[in-house]
């Protein structure tokens, strides 16, 4: 069986949030919803080393959508089957069958699925399978400037690219091992992080 991926290059991403904004313009998404969210992460402070003051104060993004995992419990506990994962991989919903339950909100570990208020139903990212039908990249992935979005066969990004690393406010990946491949921020691992922009990129 394929799996597609998404790669993203923590270490080059400006945070200027067009891959966000490629995404709500594709799906024609409402206020409030994010398929695609740029989470703003930030840490260190100020030290005092034999008088001298000194910060280790870093910044950096990550731009996450569902991961496609190759274990997915949304699909896995979705008691109408709406939730349903493709032979390459992409995990999308059948809004013909979805009921609205929230389940698949509840179980995720990224957030990923979120719940349209006007349609009373579940939506994320498909990966925009409808372009790769044609043989297209998604629209995040071409609209990013800084070109730190890429796609592909998980194997093929993990050659490429290298394996991915665990990276903060990710889960560890043991659990439904998401289908994405990141080059991680080089401060990513450094003292105590936060994601500044909480209000924005949680779930309504």
């Amino acid at each position: 069986m394929k799996r597609l991926a998404f790669y993203f290059d923590s270490s080059a991403c400006s945070g200027c949030k067009t891959c966000q904004m490629a995404c709500k313009d594709k799906n024609d998404l409402p206020v409030g919803q994010l398929w695609r969210r740029v989470y703003e992460i930030t840490g260190g402070d100020w030290k005092e080393e034999a008088g001298v003051w000194k910060n280790d104060v870093f910044a950096y993004n990550l731009s996450m959508s569902c991961n496609h995992c190759e274990n997915p419990v949304c699909v896995n506990n979705c008691p109408s089957n709406a939730l349903q994962k493709r032979e390459d991989g992409i995990v999308f919903i059948d809004q013909e069958t979805c009921i609205g339950c929230k389940y698949c909100e509840m179980v995720c570990p990224y957030g990923a699925p979120q719940y349209d208020h006007q349609k009373k139903l579940m939506g994320k990212c498909d990966l925009c399978k409808d372009y790769i039908d044609q043989g297209l990249n998604p629209s995040c992935v071409d609209a990013c400037p800084m070109r730190t979005l890429d796609f592909g066969e998980y194997d093929e990004l993990v050659a490429k690219y290298g394996y991915s690393t665990h990276i903060y406010p990710l889960p560890e990946d043991n659990y439904t091992q998401p289908s994405i491949c990141i080059n991680a921020h080089p401060n990513a691992f450094n003292g105590t992080p936060n994601v500044t922009n909480i209000e924005e990129v949680k779930n309504e």
